[in-house]
């Protein structure tokens, strides 16, 4: 068995392509704040592009939910994978499988949000691999790429969002390079420890520095929008509720 920093590793990838062994994670009380929110990824958008931050959303028509009306947050664990410079078929015979997502379930804690900048057209993770997510604390994964066994997550309630689904392998197709490194998620850069919120609407990455200003400014934006929904409700005239009359 190897160890680092303390934790024992399941040996799929080698330790030196471990960037880190535990996620940063976010200021206490912040998961739960912006949990309260309810869906909230369109408003983090808009707060992003008011504090001047890079983008950092993708729509739910790139990345899509598995399990419709869930809502995720949680730190970045994150995971890249490439190509493998084989013939599959070869590689299935010689059973040279360089999936290593488990490593990264094997270091996740509790609340985690698995990350993975993956391969088109294979699975980069699918029923077992979630349920072991699921044990392990994450909360969910993003994948950029393919997942399988849809059925399966869905039934033990974690939640993935992916730009496909398919059910031809990532075994003999990928190679894990490294876990917990800076990914590219389409234009979105993501570090691990980078806030993921992901619901229904997208999935936000919030950079772990930006993490507090980002909560405080969508709670006062969110005051005022519960604010104007009163002012629907109530009846008040569209001139005066949107501050015009």
């Amino acid at each position: 068995m190897v160890e680092l920093n303390g934790k024992t590793l399941t040996g799929r990838i080698a330790a030196d392509r471990i960037r880190m062994t535990s996620t940063p994670k976010p200021p206490a009380g912040a998961v739960g704040r912006f949990i309260a929110f309810g869906e909230c990824t369109s408003l983090i958008s808009d707060v992003m592009d008011e504090l001047g931050i890079p983008e950092g959303v993708i729509g739910a028509s790139t990345l899509r939910p598995t399990l419709p009306g869930k809502m995720v947050v949680g730190p970045a664990l994150t995971v890249r994978n490439i190509a493998q410079r084989v013939d599959p078929l070869a590689a299935a015979g010689k059973n040279v499988n360089k999936m290593a997502e488990f490593e990264a379930h094997n270091l996740a804690e509790d609340g985690d949000v698995l990350v993975i900048s993956g391969l088109a057209g294979v699975s980069n993770m699918g029923g077992i691999s979630a349920l072991t997510g699921q044990r392990q604390g994450e909360r969910g994964a993003i994948v950029m790429g393919g997942v399988r066994d849809v059925r399966h997550s869905r039934s033990i309630d974690y939640p993935v969002w992916a730009s496909e689904i398919t059910p031809a392998t990532g075994k003999w197709r990928l190679e894990t390079v490294e876990i917990n490194g800076e990914i590219q998620m389409g234009q979105v850069r993501v570090n691990p420890g980078d806030l993921v919120v992901a619901d229904d609407t997208g999935v936000c990455f919030i950079p772990r520095a930006d993490i507090m200003k980002v909560l405080e400014l969508c709670e006062k934006k969110k005051n005022a929008e519960d604010s104007r929904i009163g002012s629907i409700q109530d009846g008040v005239p569209v001139p005066v509720f949107y501050g015009k009359g």
